[in-house]
């Protein structure tokens, strides 16, 4: 692409509809305010609903007339996940957008899911991948249609255990966190694959956001962490608007192809403005990321079809 790309170059997204995980706050609210902006309905899919519904006010008070709707949605839930898919579902005639965004981050000790999922895997990779299938059908036939899920760059020190995949037998906070980063990475390569190979009007991309000062740094982590983090956001980080960049260009370039994977252009894809990126190997390992789709649909009893 030529020159460095912002939000004030997103083409017209009116008559479009993006539901964004995590949209009250962070990435989220910064991805969502910039669609709103551009013309799309908004929908806010938020575990709080009160602060969702901040969040749309504030979108609102800056976007007169911004049709943005909540729906509560807690990812650690399957049941939640089904209830809102089913909503979106009655409640959208089409839906062109679905940007995974949501997410957890290294919480101290090891927790579950109400599902009995280790938290962050549940959370980050298997609540988007339930939400994702459930909401292909109402995609299927839209031009442009695609689905972004939020990686990181921790993606590349991640490791899918299969042997230990719910980190039963041996829980590290970060250690968990890349893993769930690198599911992203597979989960959207995977996908992408099988929406190719059934003729889907649907593409599926992954981003990631760099070093971006966010409130997931201080969402669930130790003391410790929290502190290092907060002098590293003041010092290193970059914006959420800046952050939020590769998921709106993967969501809204024109001609991007299906599978592509989007980062800051700057130092170690640390800052900067959007470009497409190179995932680490085993990001690129079809074998892995079939078996995780198998294991996801088996956990989840959720199965693909844009049917």
């Amino acid at each position: 692409m030529a020159g460095k790309w912002t939000a004030e170059q997103m083409p017209s997204q009116a008559g479009r509809t993006a539901v964004v995980t995590g949209a009250n706050s962070g990435l989220g609210l910064a991805t969502a305010r910039a669609l709103a902006a551009a013309g799309a309905q908004v929908v806010l899919a938020c575990r709080d609903a009160a602060m969702g519904e901040e969040a749309a006010a504030e979108i609102r008070g800056r976007a007169p007339g911004a049709s943005v709707i909540v729906e509560p949605l807690d990812l650690a839930s399957l049941d939640s996940v089904r209830d809102c898919a089913e909503r979106l579902l009655s409640g959208c005639e089409s839906l062109d957008l679905l940007i995974n965004n949501a997410g957890v981050m290294a919480p101290g000790e090891r927790r579950e899911t109400a599902d009995g999922f280790e938290l962050q895997l549940g959370t980050n990779h298997l609540g988007h991948f339930a939400l994702t299938l459930l909401l292909l059908p109402r995609m299927q036939g839209r031009k442009g249609a695609r689905v972004v899920t939020v990686s990181s760059t921790a993606h590349k020190v991640g490791k899918i255990r299969f042997e230990d995949l719910q980190s039963e037998r041996r829980y590290g906070r970060w250690r968990c966190y890349s893993q769930s980063k690198l599911a992203n990475v597979l989960f959207a390569r995977e996908l992408e694959r099988r929406l190719h190979e059934s003729g889907s009007t649907i593409s599926s991309l992954a981003a990631h956001p760099g070093y971006a000062a966010t409130n997931l740094q201080s969402a669930a982590a130790p003391p410790f962490d929290r502190a290092v983090m907060a002098v590293a956001n003041r010092l290193i980080a970059q914006s959420a608007e800046m952050g939020a960049l590769p998921q709106l260009y993967a969501a809204t370039e024109p001609d991007l192809e299906g599978g592509l994977f989007i980062g800051p252009d700057g130092f170690e894809e640390q800052r900067g403005h959007p470009k497409v990126v190179q995932p680490v190997l085993r990001g690129r390992d079809p074998a892995a990321a079939a078996l995780l789709w198998e294991v996801s649909e088996e956990l989840t009893e959720v199965a693909f079809s844009v049917a």
